[in-house]
């Protein structure tokens, strides 16, 4: 039940947030919030895996 939920946000942060991969987004020039949503989506994904 707990990966059905992380999976469904998942596709939620996947369809809503920006991916800053493929904007190549230099990790030391983000700004606080940038890195927040960063957080977020590697929280979010590290759930949804395991």
């Amino acid at each position: 039940m707990k990966t059905f939920i992380f999976k469904l946000i998942a596709k939620v942060n996947k369809a809503i947030l920006p991916s800053y991969s493929k904007q190549q987004l230099d990790l030391s020039k983000a700004t606080k919030i940038q890195l927040a949503i960063i957080g977020w989506r590697v929280y979010i994904t590290k759930n949804a895996i395991g």
